[in-house]
Order: C-alpha cells, then sequence, then structure tokens
C-alpha cells in the first residue's frame, strides 16, 4: 500500500541530486530509511538517479521482493549491482550529518572510482516539503494529540510533583496511542517524550537547541522536570511530542494552580496574539526571518522582550519545521532567507519565562496551504487553571 507514496517521496531527492549531477544516493540512517522505505531495516536503500531504488538487508530475514537483495556486509553491493545489470556511481551521496566517522569511510569506501559527497541537506530539503499522506498522519495525529491534552485537568491531586504530573501526562498520551520516541535531528539532543516545566525550573538553561530547558532529574538527561513541587501561584507548561505514527505533532499549552499573577497572564496574551499575527502573513513565499524579526519587534513593543524565548538563556527561533523529526526544516529564525512553501508542517511557539512565575506561552502545529497556514491542535489556548 505504501509503494504509491514512496515513489514520489523518493523523486523529490532525485531531483535534487540531478540539480548536483549525483548518480546515487547509499541510504542507511533510521529516519531516512522511513522516508524513504516506510520502515526501519538493518540495510540500506540505494537509490540511483535513473532507476528503481534496491534494497541491500541484513536484519529481518523475511523481507522479499524484486529489487530487495540479501547482504551480510555492504560491501557486497557494488558486484551484486554489476550482476543486475547497473553501472557503478561516478558520483554517489551518503548522510555524512548523521552516519558515525567510522560507517561513513566504510560506505565511502566500497565506492572507490566515485566521488563521495553528502546527502543529508538534500534529503532534509526533499523532507521539509510533505505528501498528501503525509500531511493526512499529521492530521490524525494532531487530533489524537488534541484528545490526550484535553484531558491533562483530570489529572491534577493537590501535593503533586512536576514528575508525578508529567508521568500522568505521559500516561495518557501512551494510552492515546503515543509511540513514545521522540526523534530529533542533531548531535546527542536526548529527551523522554517531551517535557514538563514547572515553576521557575523553566527557567533552567539547556544544553540543547530547544526552547526552554528545565533542569531535569540527572545531569545525564539535563531537561525537563526536576521533582519539584507544584506550587500557587506558578505555571506549568506542557510540551509532550505527539508521535502517533511516525510523524510528530507538537503542542504547547500551559497550567496553574491557583491564579497567577496579572503578568502573567498579559504575557500568555501576547504569545497568542504574536502567534495569531504570524498566522495572518504566513504563506508560501514569506521569509522565515522576516518572521522571526517580527516576532522580536512584537515582543519588544509589548514589554517582554527579555523574557521572550527564555529569560537567562534565549533561543534563536520562533518555530521550525516538523516530521518524522521535531526539528526538520524550515526554522524560522533570524539570517535564514528561506521562504515557506506549500506543503510545510511546522511548529510556531512564542514563549515567554516569567522569573518567580514560570513559563507561559503556545505551540501549535500548522499545515502550509496555497495562500496560507492552517492549525492542525485544536485545544483551549487560554492558561488552565488546575484543581483538585
Amino acid at each position: 500500500m505504501l509503494q504509491p507514496e514512496l515513489k514520489p517521496r523518493r523523486d523529490k531527492i532525485r531531483v535534487l541530486m540531478a540539480q548536483q549531477d549525483i548518480d546515487a544516493a547509499l541510504i542507511a540512517c533510521n529516519v531516512n530509511l522511513i522516508y524513504t522505505y516506510g520502515r526501519i531495516v538493518n540495510g540500506y536503500i540505494y537509490m540511483p538517479l535513473h532507476s528503481p531504488a534496491h534494497l541491500f538487508i541484513k536484519r529481518p530475514n523475511n523481507i522479499k521482493g524484486e529489487h530487495v537483495h540479501p547482504i551480510r556486509k555492504p560491501e557486497q553491493i557494488p558486484s551484486i549491482l554489476k550482476e543486475i545489470g547497473l553501472e557503478l556511481p561516478n558520483k554517489i551521496m551518503l548522510e555524512a550529518d548523521e552516519l558515525s566517522f567510522t560507517e561513513y569511510n566504510r560506505l565511502a569506501a566500497i565506492f572507490d572510482n566515485a566521488e563521495v559527497v553528502s546527502g543529508s541537506s538534500i534529503i532534509r530539503t526533499a523532507r521539509s516539503t510533505k505528501t498528501r499522506m503525509e500531511i493526512e498522519k499529521f492530521r490524525r495525529g494532531a487530533e489524537k494529540h488534541t484528545k490526550a491534552y484535553e484531558q491533562i485537568p483530570s489529572i491534577y491531586k493537590k501535593g503533586m510533583t512536576d514528575l508525578e504530573f508529567s508521568i500522568e501526562v505521559e500516561r495518557i498520551m501512551r494510552l492515546e496511542g503515543v509511540l513514545g520516541i521522540f526523534r530529533t535531528y542533531g548531535r546527542e539532543m536526548e529527551i523522554f517524550m517531551g517535557s514538563v516545566l514547572a515553576g521557575d525550573n523553566a527557567m533552567v538553561p539547556s544544553p540543547y537547541d530547544f526552547a526552554l530547558g528545565g533542569a531535569g532529574l540527572d545531569p545525564s538527561i539535563p531537561i525537563g522536570a526536576s521533582g519539584r513541587p507544584l506550587k500557587e501561584g506558578q505555571s506549568i507548561m506542557v510540551d509532550i511530542g505527539g508521535n502517533f505514527n511516525g510523524y510528530l505533532t507538537d503542542m504547547t499549552r500551559v497550567f496553574s494552580v491557583g491564579k497567577l499573577p496579572d503578568e502573567a497572564y498579559a504575557a500568555h496574551q501576547a504569545c497568542i496574539d504574536l502567534q495569531n499575527k504570524i498566522a495572518d502573513i504566513a504563506k508560501p513565499g514569506v521569509i522565515c526571518e522576516d518572521l522571526y524579526q517580527l516576532a522580536i519587534d512584537f515582543m519588544q513593543e509589548a514589554g517582554f522582550g527579555k523574557y521572550f524565548m527564555g529569560y537567562e538563556q534565549q533561543a534563536r527561533f520562533i518555530g521550525h519545521g516538523i516530521g518524522l523529526e521535531i526539528n526538520e526544516l524550515p526554522v524560522i529564525c533570524p539570517r535564514n532567507r528561506q521562504a515557506l512553501e506549500q506543503d510545510m508542517v511546522i511548529a510556531l511557539e512564542p514563549k515567554i519565562v516569567l522569573p518567580k512565575i514560570g513559563a507561559v506561552g503556545i505551540e501549535n502545529s500548522w499545515v502550509v496551504t496555497g495562500d496560507s497556514i492552517e492549525k492542525l491542535t485544536h485545544c483551549k489556548e487560554e492558561i488552565i487553571e488546575l484543581k483538585d
């Protein structure tokens, strides 16, 4: 059933390969195997520019097909290509940004007469616009994500810690079908499902390139809930990723125990207003850097500039692409002159961190349509007071 869907995905990569005179791609990394083959295997997709893709597989051993070739090691690939009548490439691309140094060199060596180039940016660019089936997966995932978040007020019990609260949110998400794994692009950005940030824990800087941090429970995973009690007058920001079918929806909502100071509600409303202002102008052709600068100017004028996207450490983006990974292209950040394109799926996340109160703000997932952007995650956006 996936085969008609996979060829257009692979062809998007081929179009970009042709622009750089690349004869073939050898794909080995999990996320890119899902994208080009529909599942994870221990093996490789060999994708010639002008011929059907071939799967060279070590495990599992139960996959059969016309273009499937069992192997013990990648060094067998060139001889098999010759046997089936395919010329070896003069120029081949590997996932240089994602493979280990050792594996990259090993795979490059089996095509010893070819020029080997990095294909990571090509694949990420191809993945940045989604097919109809991918967008439908986002829609279905967003519905489940929303259903789970609507249940969050029911889990609160007086005396809870942020960790206990996070566990209950994660439990709801799992019962609604979330797969649990939270995939990111980039070096060692490890997180479990997402984060719950209560009070001043939202001010703790993160070593990761995420919007906000949190101390976490241990220096080995320095992000998210820290085990502190939930206190009246502090915000609780829930940012748990929605991976229900491989495609990650991103949504943040804010809760409170009791009432927050008036400043928190004003800051939260500023984030919602900024989100809506961006949604009014975002469409194909709009430049990412221009949206970022709009956000900076808006928050400066609203009086929250020094708290926007962090306090002690401020993130330098206000949105990002989402897909099989939570941080895909495009990135809505300074110095990025990339334009939005139809069928991109993005997360917008204007957030403010207020000392002694915590984080407020909003995050939703959006699909770029022909003339605007459409919100996929629909949940109440105001700060919701939790009651036992």
